[in-house]
């Protein structure tokens, strides 16, 4: 193989490559590599190793630990922030002796998408244990409701104004648990539900329409769609009960007296995603990428581990339940969530499969 035809090989990798010189010079680097480190390859060519990594990481001392050995060596979860953007990324890296000069490659995998897998099937989990839970509430908890708001009501009728001031109370707190079990009563429904080829821009449209004439009408809606997309396999129903509440979420997240409060609908297609169906070897592809973003002021790093659990949540008000049902729903779809938080460029990621004829052919766009 000739040099033309390596440099068409590494270019093509869907990871980060760099080539470091024995003084820690970069050498050169592949097409990924520059989108990974916000550099181009001209630039990074003027620069070290050391330049593109935060001071202290290990990923500067690896190469020279090559060299030592001889030998390939590879370290696991390391801890990575781009000098652009800051943003915080955890790689696998695996470097091995390129027998030039002392040079050594390196070969950055980023941990986002296998931890992303790995949580989705634990907020999967947490889903599906309130299905039981849910049941339970509707059954012992609403029907006793109806009657303490029934008796409430017929106190009222033989009080004073005074008085009654405490019966309403009863009634609205009666009415705001019934509402919360109504809600929870949706983790338990189990039943089939009918799924086909849905256009995500045309339900990306619907939800901002509804979000910019009543609870979001104060906010900038950007949107950014890769016009190519293909359908995507879904209920659009629970698609747009999905992206409502993700938009949501971004509108009370910058809140109400913003004066830049932008949400940022984008659609993207990324191809070699893949997600293994549980209890089987086989895997799933989810190319079609829906992205929500927000100029708020981010998630607490505390809360991002248990953000798709249910109750938990940061709203004084809330009850926890919307990015719970949203994990659900998605999962169910066959897809993934996840949050990827950052002051002022927080996004929320959904996964989703394509939409496959009977014969096994991918729908047209």
């Amino acid at each position: 193989m000739n040099a033309v035809s390596r440099d068409l090989v590494v270019n093509a990798l869907p990871v980060p490559v760099l080539t470091v010189a024995a003084d820690g010079r970069i050498l050169d680097a592949n097409h990924a590599a520059e989108d990974f480190f916000e550099v181009s390859v001209r630039v990074m060519r003027r620069q070290h190793l050391a330049d593109l990594v935060p001071f202290g990481s290990p990923a500067v001392t690896l190469p020279g630990e090559v060299r030592r050995r001889n030998a390939g060596v590879s370290e696991h979860r390391v801890e990575l922030a781009s000098p652009r953007s800051g943003a915080d990324r955890i790689v696998d890296i695996f470097a091995s002796p390129l027998g030039e000069e002392d040079a050594v490659v390196m070969m950055f995998q980023e941990r986002t998408i296998a931890d992303k897998m790995d949580r989705q099937l634990t907020h999967r989990g947490a889903a599906r244990s309130l299905t039981a839970l849910g049941a339970m509430l509707a059954h012992e908890i609403k029907n006793p409701l109806s009657g303490i708001r029934g008796a409430a009501q017929l106190l009222e009728q033989s009080l004073d104004e005074n008085d009654r001031i405490l019966t309403r109370l009863i009634c609205d707190e009666t009415d705001r648990i019934v509402s919360l079990v109504e809600r929870m009563e949706l983790f338990g429904d189990e039943r089939p539900v009918e799924r086909g080829p849905v256009n995500v821009h045309g339900v990306l449209d619907h939800v901002r329409r509804l979000a910019s004439s009543g609870f979001g009408r104060h906010m900038r809606f950007v949107e950014s769609y890769d016009p190519s997309l293909p359908p995507v396999h879904g209920n659009r129903d629970q698609l747009v009960q999905v992206f409502l509440n993700l938009v949501k979420n971004a509108v009370e997240a910058i809140g109400v007296d913003a004066l830049d409060g932008e949400v940022t609908l984008s659609t993207a297609f990324r191809a070699g995603v893949r997600l293994q169906v549980p209890g089987s070897r086989g895997t799933v592809a989810l190319p079609i990428e829906v992205s929500i973003g927000d100029n708020g002021p981010g998630v607490p790093p505390d809360l991002l581990p248990h953000l798709f659990d249910p109750f938990v949540t940061t709203k004084a008000h809330g009850s926890g339940l919307g990015l719970a049902l949203v994990a659900k729903i998605v999962g169910a779809h066959g897809g993934v969530v996840e949050c990827d938080p950052a002051p002022r460029r927080t996004t929320f990621r959904v996964l989703l499969p394509i939409h496959s004829a009977r014969d096994g052919r991918g729908a047209e766009a």
